[in-house]
């Protein structure tokens, strides 16, 4: 099984919602996010705004190159500025019903994870309107870009700070796919002019991958 988070334009969310029902992917769930691309990328990719739609899904391996597949055929997935896809591999699974809803197999659930060795996935949790001190970092290590999500950290009374970072304040979260190779380079630029002991205060961290489309020319899902 996969955690599949697919970012699109606003304009292709119905797209993207009737490709999940067709397959009847259990859980979907719609974030409001938007793109870290700079003014002069957005005009040369003929867009008007950085807003985007991040859907969380879950699908197992056989859905997944389904999803991406049909992605690529009504979204153009693969052409720059119409979005990417990226999975992570779901270890375990809490509860029959649970795994019920899912659809998931329990024999599969207990196998070893499948890997995509090329891509990582790096979140950057930030105080709010730090975005661009994070991707300016991330940018100068490699990064080509990232999507940002809006959120409000949360912590107890006596948990206001997690290693001396404040967690109970406006946060931004940046997702950046990254190749395997640059990934360390980009985490450790992040650290140094966006970590925790600047006013970005970022928190980095990476995941492995499953599947990975949406990179144009660099895209290396097999069909």
């Amino acid at each position: 099984m996969n955690f599949v988070i697919s970012i699109c334009n606003p304009d292709n969310v119905n797209i993207l919602k009737e490709i999940c029902h067709e397959l009847c992917l259990p859980i979907n769930v719609i974030l409001r996010g938007r793109g870290t691309a700079v003014r002069s990328m957005l005009d040369l990719l003929g867009l008007e705004s950085n807003e985007k739609r991040v859907i969380l899904s879950v699908a197992d391996n056989e859905n997944l190159k389904r999803f991406i597949k049909e992605q690529k055929k009504k979204m153009f997935i693969g052409v720059p500025g119409h979005g990417i896809v990226v999975s992570v591999p779901i270890k375990s699974i809490g509860g029959k019903r649970t795994m019920e809803k899912l659809n998931a197999d329990a024999q599969v659930i207990g196998n070893k994870p499948e890997f995509n060795p090329s891509y990582e996935l790096i979140v950057a949790i930030a105080n709010e309107g730090r975005m661009d001190t994070v991707m300016n970092a991330a940018r100068a290590a490699g990064a080509t870009g990232g999507t940002v999500l809006h959120g409000k950290g949360e912590g107890g009374r006596n948990e206001e700070k997690f290693y001396n970072v404040s967690i109970a304040s406006e946060k931004e979260v940046i997702l950046i796919v990254a190749r395997k190779e640059q990934k360390s380079d980009i985490m450790r630029s992040i650290l140094e002019k966006a970590g925790p002991n600047t006013e970005a205060e970022a928190i980095v961290f990476s995941l492995p991958t499953s599947e990975v489309a949406g990179f144009g020319m660099f895209d290396e899902l097999t069909e």
